[in-house]
């Protein structure tokens, strides 16, 4: 969500349904929603459009708990140990916002949680819209409203779950912007998805690299579920990072809400711009890892390596680990491999350079007679094998697509061109373009032998 978009903070007691609210307001299935109260724990952005234009940014939070004096108390099982992080991300979240919006459950009635929240949001000083959810219907408004008129805010009873009155709910929290701020255009911005095994550190590197608590971090495995989009500007280029769930072996998920979180993080990799994939220098690598890693070369993600704790593991620990990392990298030596630490900050400089070249490699565009005109030297230094008493004839090539660079050449017969021969065409385009760490597929398409145009005189 771009900072100079006007912003509304949807809150409230766990379960109520703010997420999915948000989702209903953003209109995508984002946040992860269960029945299960304390699913959302990170603050989560989004924008509320109209005619695919942006009106305003949205931000859902977790589950907040506080007593009369405004001090947190224990949450449900799904919050517990983590009620002071999630007020922490609910009180920077108000402080970027121009409004907030309470949101209560109609079904349930009016509770002591949300009096104290009410209390609380009142001397943050904010416009304040009670959202009475889970009203299914009009005839239903009036009996289950009646209650949370007490809490002195203005009031939209509505449903995230049938839809009823979101439309009116969407109208409302636009009149509690100020009317001098204007809803700006989204700058486009470098989405980095965050990949790897749980407590592997990602939150952390994010909290480094954004230089603010923007996850909630523990030593806890599993501290984030959904998929987590944190924007910000660095030297003048905008960034999102979008921070995942850690991914284990499918055959080790048992509970529901983890598979979501695991699909929604593989998701999110996959429409990134690049990814980048952190490995835990403390534990090592292991066969998620490559299963990982082998997902990215298959999709040809474009994608780095950071091992990540590196403080933590001594010098020819984490030698023999990026060898280690090497050698499963063998069908993708593009790939970059970066130790980091999140705790020290070291390196922690490097990673969005590298991120932005890779990115700008991906974009490469070479014209047709160019490159037809640089490999006829490539092919004559290194003619392809005879196979089968037949040496395959190449005709031309061309670029095909970009994102990543992808390069049709067209043979006699691609049944006779080797794969080490591919790999030998693929290492001197990358010489030749200066395509060092960006992914590349190489295609070779059969074709009738080229014709001989006819000479005139």
């Amino acid at each position: 969500m771009p900072d100079s978009l006007p912003c509304i903070v949807l809150t409230g007691r766990p379960n109520v349904g703010k997420s999915t609210l948000f989702n209903r307001l953003i209109r995508s299935n984002r946040a992860i929603t269960h029945d299960r109260p304390g699913i959302t724990r990170d603050r989560m952005e989004g924008v509320v459009r109209r005619a695919g234009l942006p009106v305003f940014g949205i931000m859902d939070t977790g589950g907040v708990t506080l007593d009369a004096h405004a001090a947190v108390t224990e949450g449900p099982d799904g919050i517990r140990g983590f009620e002071q992080d999630i007020l922490r991300q609910t009180e920077t979240a108000l402080g970027r916002a121009q409004g907030a919006a309470l949101v209560v459950d109609g079904r349930e009635g009016l509770h002591p949680l949300d009096e104290h929240l009410a209390a609380y949001l009142r001397r943050a000083g904010l416009p304040v819209l009670c959202v009475v959810n889970k009203v299914d219907g009009m005839e239903l408004e009036d009996e289950l409203t009646a209650e949370f008129h007490s809490l002195g805010f203005p009031l939209v009873a509505a449903s995230a779950e049938h839809g009823h009155n979101i439309s009116l709910l969407a109208e409302e929290l636009v009149a509690m912007l100020p009317e001098n701020r204007q809803a700006a255009p989204e700058a486009p911005a470098l989405r980095l998805a965050m990949l790897g095994r749980p407590n592997a550190g990602k939150s952390s590197l994010i909290n480094a690299l954004a230089g603010e608590e923007r996850m909630i971090v523990s030593e806890v495995a599993g501290t984030t579920r959904d998929s987590v989009d944190v924007r910000f500007t660095l030297d003048g280029l905008d960034y999102v990072f979008v921070d995942t769930a850690g991914v284990r072996k499918r055959t080790k998920i048992t509970d529901c809400v983890e598979k979501y979180s695991v699909n929604s993080a593989l998701k999110s990799s996959s429409k990134a711009d690049l990814t980048l994939l952190v490995l835990d220098a403390a534990e090592g690598v292991g066969q998620q890892d490559k299963r990982l890693m082998d997902m990215l070369d298959t999709r040809k993600s474009p994608f780095l390596v950071l091992i990540n704790k590196c403080d933590l593991a001594p010098r020819q620990s984490l030698t023999r680990l990026r060898q280690n990392v090497r050698d499963m990298l063998v069908f993708c030596e593009h790939v970059p491999v970066m130790p980091v630490s999140a705790l020290t900050r070291r390196d922690i400089g490097k990673i969005l350079p590298m991120a932005k070249k890779i990115y700008d490699e991906c974009q490469v565009r070479v014209s047709t007679g160019r490159l037809n005109r640089a490999m006829e030297e490539v092919l004559a230094r290194h003619q392809p094998p005879v196979v089968k008493r037949t040496r395959a004839r190449f005709y031309y090539l061309t670029q095909a697509e970009t994102a990543p660079p992808t390069f049709v050449f067209f043979v006699s017969d691609a049944e006779r061109v080797p794969e080490n021969y591919v790999r030998y065409l693929e290492r001197a385009l990358r010489k030749l373009f200066a395509i060092q760490h960006a992914p590349m597929r190489i295609r070779l398409r059969s074709s009738h032998q080229k014709k001989t145009r006819a000479r005139t005189s």
